[in-house]
């Protein structure tokens, strides 16, 4: 008799996005001539840039001769695409991260989801609440928490993310060992200053805690200021772990690509406190495990950091940024408390109600999907996000319908 991981039972009912995905699906299926407008989950729609098209055919090119032919890449990302990420992301803001801590991979949801293999069972974790679904799902299945109670899992610790403290946790009373953080945040949109960061990294350092820090919407930040890394705070690289994401960044979420940092002096320990490089060991989880991003995607990755690159992804993102703005004016003037949608593809919405029910809603009756809080969280309840990755078009469509519907 084979038995099955038990922790998988302990998962509440549905992925977010798949009960999303079917809820919708049933609506389509009974209504088919319905025209909806999807505002949900984060895809992007816009074409990739003319630079990174270019790079991949000439990359396909390679893969049809000989004499450039690539089979198995380097587990870690070509040389080519970490040293561009070094110098453009990081040394270009004066924090110095070195293409040897540069880890390329298929994407920030695989990295966030796995990089919990590197940890013990019993360390105490900590997670914002709304929250990106994966960081506590991924602990779940690894049996690292109890049953969950009135929507949350025992064993984690939770950190509100509300209104009264700006959609920013507060540091917690009591010693956590990992702690997981999103800035630009995804559901809320909210950002956090380099002081409120330099605060958990501070306490990090001193419960030798380790941060694991998502950006993957550092592309947006667009008010000075803002850090774009976590490494921008002192001593980060001895207390953190930050994800990248090439996916909002530059469109990928269909082609796949992002990238891990993992600072050489960055420890954690043994359970007779013996300090272990975490490096190493991620090295070795990325070698036996993962056959490395492809050539070819990773030659689209690596033009971004030209100059035309940037000039042209910049134009993309300020073109969701207008969406988002659009957005935004528009639940505000019909009277709703809104976060986000500046700095963020994703507009946070107060609905002060059922979040589920308004999201049924603005399916049935405006045709738009949008993505309830309480999917992220029990304190997401309450509110929905809305995404800016649509057209043009069919953004200013959605707010008609959207405002005809709540006016």
């Amino acid at each position: 008799m084979i038995k099955v991981n038990e922790n998988y039972m302990k998962i509440q009912a549905s992925y977010l996005f798949a009960e999303i995905a079917h809820r919708v699906s049933a609506y389509q299926e009974a209504n088919p001539d319905a025209k909806i407008i999807r505002l949900g989950i984060g895809d992007v729609t816009e074409p990739l840039a003319p630079v990174v098209v270019a790079a991949m055919h000439k990359g396909v090119d390679d893969e049809a001769a000989r004499e450039s032919f690539r089979g198995y890449g380097p587990e870690q990302g070509y040389a080519f695409l970490r040293e561009a990420i070094a110098e453009n992301d990081f040394k270009a803001r004066g924090i110095d991260i070195s293409a040897s801590e540069i880890f390329v991979s298929d994407g920030a949801k695989c990295d966030t989801a796995n990089i919990q293999e590197l940890f013990g069972d019993d360390i105490t974790i900590a997670v914002p609440d709304p929250v990106y679904p994966v960081y506590v799902d991924t602990n779940v299945m690894a049996g690292r928490t109890g049953v969950a109670e009135n929507g949350r899992y025992g064993k984690l610790v939770y950190l509100d993310s509300t209104k009264e403290n700006g959609f920013v946790p507060n540091i917690p009373s009591e010693k956590v060992d990992l702690i997981y953080l999103c800035f630009p945040n995804n559901p809320t949109g909210a950002t956090a200053t380099k002081e409120q960061l330099q605060a958990w990294v501070d306490y990090a350092k001193a419960n030798k805690s380790i941060i694991l820090f998502d950006a993957a919407y550092e592309a947006f930040i667009r008010t000075p200021g803002i850090p774009h890394s976590i490494y921008e705070c002192d001593g980060a690289k001895e207390c953190a772990i930050e994800f990248r994401s090439f996916s909002k960044t530059a469109g990928f979420t269909g082609v796949r690509c992002g990238y891990t940092v993992v600072p050489e002096a960055l420890m954690a320990y043994t359970k007779d406190g013996e300090a272990v490089a975490l490096r190493p060991m991620w090295t070795r989880r990325q070698t036996t495990k993962f056959n490395g991003c492809s050539y070819i995607t990773q030659c689209g990755a690596a033009a971004i950091y030209t100059e035309e690159g940037k000039a042209q992804i910049k134009a993309t993102i300020d073109f969701y940024l207008e969406n988002a703005k659009l957005i935004k004016t528009a639940l505000t003037d019909l009277g709703f408390d809104v976060v986000g949608g500046s700095d963020s593809p994703y507009i946070w919405v107060n609905v002060k109600g059922d979040s589920w029910g308004f999201f049924d809603k603005l399916l049935k009756e405006a045709n738009v999907v949008t993505t309830p809080g309480a999917g992220f969280g029990k304190a997401g309840e309450g509110y929905i996000r809305i995404s800016a990755f649509n057209s043009r078009a069919n953004v200013e469509e959605a707010i008609k319908r959207i405002s005809k519907v709540l006016a």
